[in-house]
């Protein structure tokens, strides 16, 4: 059976745990309320709370899970780091709405944000 969302849809994946979503790290961070405005747009994405990502040299840390349709094409998830201002969050959800990885554009503000998970050690 197909999920609710689609296959169209794809998922937010938000770190909340030790340092991404702290206001120990980031204090001028309205951590609560970024992810209002990420789950804003539920329906059309899909928006999980993860625990740590183990990236926390980046946080705030989401990583865009391309949907269904856009896997069989060759999408990939993308991972972006220092998600802190409100900018950069109105851009996560933008690319979201338009449908994220394989079937949008990354929105230009968030290419200096991507970086990959699999090499980043202390980056």
């Amino acid at each position: 059976m197909a999920p609710p969302w689609g296959d169209d849809a794809c998922t937010l994946t938000v770190c909340r745990d030790c340092c991404c979503g702290s206001t120990d790290k980031h204090p001028d961070v309205d951590h609560d309320a970024q992810l209002a405005a990420l789950r804003s747009g539920a329906g059309r994405h899909r928006v999980r709370v993860s625990e740590c990502l183990s990236v926390c040299e980046r946080s705030n840390v989401v990583v865009v899970q391309p949907s269904r349709a856009a896997r069989r094409g060759g999408a990939r998830p993308v991972y972006l780091g220092d998600i802190l201002g409100h900018d950069t969050v109105d851009a996560v959800g933008a690319w979201l709405t338009a449908g994220g990885p394989g079937v949008a554009e990354m929105p230009p503000g968030l290419r200096d944000h991507e970086f990959d998970a699999a090499t980043c050690v202390g980056c």
